[in-house]
């Protein structure tokens, strides 16, 4: 049975802060790591062959905490830009809260959380799908087609547009979507495909 798992990275300095990430570089939190450590619990009885994840180190640092903890350190990792957190744009560093207070709260929730309205020189969700659905097909599927295990450590918006695909969510549905950090999401291939 192939599967595909796919992990928020753990919380980010930036996460704690309350500031949008986007694609700035910030590392995990000490939480952040104890959420790595326990998605590596969770995943540790699971076979894994090889892991995809974006080239931002709160990714990273996450995969590396999850091979650490299931005895993996080794397995082939495969570091793309496609897998990246969206982009915030002009909205990166700011503190969600202030902005609401500039902009209003219903601009900042249309920017959040609209499928096509992208924040001021970034990328909204459906930019998002479109660089990582065909990095998926191109470079992930075939691995799980071949009967390879995959783990995916990506971004909230990075997981939730491939769960959008892989789940064939329409766009309002997947804007109600969660996805919490250092929680597995386990997909058996035969029932996706």
């Amino acid at each position: 049975m192939v599967k595909l798992f796919l992990v928020r990275h753990g919380q980010s300095q930036w996460n704690l802060e309350n500031r949008f990430t986007g694609w700035q570089d910030i590392d995990i939190t000490a939480l952040g790591q104890l959420e790595a450590r326990k998605a590596g619990k969770a995943l540790e009885k699971e076979l894994i062959d090889i892991a995809f994840t974006s080239t931002l180190i709160r990714a990273q640092h996450t995969l590396q905490i999850i091979l650490d903890e299931i005895g993996k350190p080794n397995i082939p990792v495969v570091v793309n830009a496609a897998l990246n957190e969206r982009s915030y744009g002009r909205l990166e560093g700011l503190n969600k809260a202030e902005t609401a207070e500039k902009y209003g709260a219903e601009q900042v929730h249309i920017w959040r959380r609209s499928f096509d309205v992208a924040p001021p020189g970034g990328e909204s969700l459906k930019d998002t799908y479109d660089r990582v659905i065909p990095y998926f097909e191109h470079s992930i599927k075939p691995q799980l087609d071949a009967g390879q295990n995959v783990l995916i450590v990506a971004h909230g918006n990075s997981l939730r547009a491939l769960i959008m695909y892989l789940e064939h969510l329409s766009p309002e549905q997947i804007l109600e979507r969660e996805i919490a950090t250092g929680d597995p999401i386990t997909y058996q291939w035969d029932q996706v495909i």
